[in-house]
């Protein structure tokens, strides 16, 4: 079964400020693909327990925190930046 995922409109606006700030758009655009297409599929096991409730996801060259809310089947995503690590280093 699928899960939603929602991206809370911080998490949305800094999106969109690091594709309007980036040289790699494409990579950028490409990164959000997957990563909605990863937590839609499989959200727990993606990514990395970062705090007790959230998780912590690296797809560069985008890195995202995101809750899943199991009964409800939806994945809210709360933060995104920029890896500091290249593609070579992860």
């Amino acid at each position: 079964m699928r899960y939603t995922v929602v991206w809370k409109p911080a998490a949305e606006s800094q999106l969109a400020a690091i594709w309007n700030s980036s040289s790699i758009r494409s990579a950028v655009t490409n990164a959000a693909d997957s990563i909605d297409r990863a937590l839609q599929n499989d959200p727990v096991l993606r990514g990395e327990s970062y705090t007790r409730t959230t998780r912590i996801l690296i797809e560069w060259p985008l890195v995202i925190t995101y809750r899943v809310f199991e009964p409800d089947r939806l994945v809210r995503v709360l933060s995104v930046d920029l890896s500091s690590q290249s593609p070579m280093q992860e």
